[in-house]
């Protein structure tokens, strides 16, 4: 079950890394922008934002989950390393730009708090992570890295939720302003279960 549930959270981790993409190849309103208005899709600081942030954070989904494969680790860690170093200078780059647009989220205050927790979770648990494996402290940085990627994966969470969301309310703004918390506090819960065990043998500040 554990092999199985890795399989599914890498290969959604490889179709919604690669989603943002599509907004690059379609023309007119697509996804979330269709929830935007006009003076915001002409904002350049805006628009620059957006696409930083999906394009950069859709490289951090998809690098990110090989982090957690043992297999790499042991066997090709100059990779492991390559890809570490990837994955934090997209959450850097994309994090901060989240938190930008997260001002905007649609669906007023809500939303934008629960959008810029996220942001602020994922950098301070991503800084964090980084910090500690340059002290060598492996398993702790082993822990916050499941707390970091946990929040990257609320890209796929939150596509998961919404449309759910959408009809059980039948009102897209209810259903974004539930979905920009639930989309990552509970991977957050799942987090630290799946660490209890790395968290049982080591003293954890």
């Amino acid at each position: 079950m554990k092999k199985i549930g890795k399989v599914i959270v890498a290969i959604l981790s490889i179709l919604i890394g690669l989603y943002p993409f599509v907004y690059f190849l379609v023309d007119e309103k697509f996804g979330l922008l269709n929830s935007k208005s006009n003076d915001l899709l002409t904002n350049t600081v805006w628009n620059t934002a957006f696409y930083t942030h999906i394009t950069l954070g859709g490289i951090a989904l998809l690098v990110g989950w090989t982090q957690f494969s043992k297999r790499i680790r042991s066997t090709r860690l100059k990779l492991h390393k390559l890809l570490g170093k990837v994955y934090v200078i997209t959450v850097l780059i994309s994090g901060v730009s989240g938190v930008y647009i997260g001002l905007f989220a649609t669906g007023g205050i809500i939303a934008s708090l629960g959008f810029i927790g996220l942001g602020m979770t994922w950098l301070y648990s991503t800084i964090a992570a980084y910090r500690q494996i340059v002290k060598g402290q492996i398993n702790k940085h082993q822990i916050l890295m499941h707390y970091s990627y946990a929040a990257c994966f609320a890209a796929v969470t939150l596509r998961i939720w919404l449309p759910v969301l959408t009809v059980s309310f039948g009102d897209f703004i209810i259903a974004y302003s539930i979905v920009a918390w639930l989309c990552w506090i509970p991977n957050l819960i799942v987090a630290y279960y799946l660490t209890r065990n790395i968290r049982s043998s080591t003293r954890y500040l």
